[in-house]
């Protein structure tokens, strides 16, 4: 239990619903990183947090949960592979434990879909790449202007 005392729900605006985010890329970092076992107890899935960092939908929160231990091998190889996405795009591709893949940016690309209990629109992350950095432009080079309208070939 926790000690409440003092709080008046009254003085404070209350949360609204968070609708789905759209469709798109997003920068975001991963922010909390847990194995937990799955629904039916026969595995184990790291649940990623990622947090947006920039844009309209900046400290929204998206969640991956890849199945690395499952009995479906199919489902053990799309994780391995997201799972290596994630790696190659935060240039950590040796990890020891999923907390050095976090506050590292990359890109998530967001799609979203209908929960098939209820039919809301849920995100879900379906494709990891590195950040794009933007590459410098070079100044365009300065020449000095002529003093005279005759060109060079033609001065005698």
């Amino acid at each position: 239990m926790a000690d409440l005392s003092g709080f008046d729900a009254n003085s404070v605006e209350p949360t609204g619903d968070f609708e789905a985010i759209p469709a798109g890329k997003y920068l975001a970092v991963i922010t909390e990183s847990e194995m937990k076992p799955t629904k039916s107890g026969t595995g184990s899935l790291l649940q990623l947090t990622f947090q947006i960092i920039e844009g309209q939908y900046q400290n929204r929160l998206v969640w991956a949960r890849l199945n690395l231990d499952n009995p479906n091998a199919v489902a053990v190889q799309i994780a391995r592979a997201d799972l290596s996405a994630i790696c190659r795009a935060v240039g950590v591709t040796n990890p020891k434990d999923s907390a050095e893949l976090h506050n590292l940016p990359l890109l998530i690309q967001v799609r979203c879909r209908n929960r098939l209990d209820t039919g809301d629109v849920v995100n879900e992350i379906k494709g990891y790449a590195k950040r794009q950095v933007p590459t410098p432009v070079a100044p365009p080079v300065q020449t000095a202007p002529a003093n005279n309208a005759t060109a060079p070939w033609k001065r005698a």
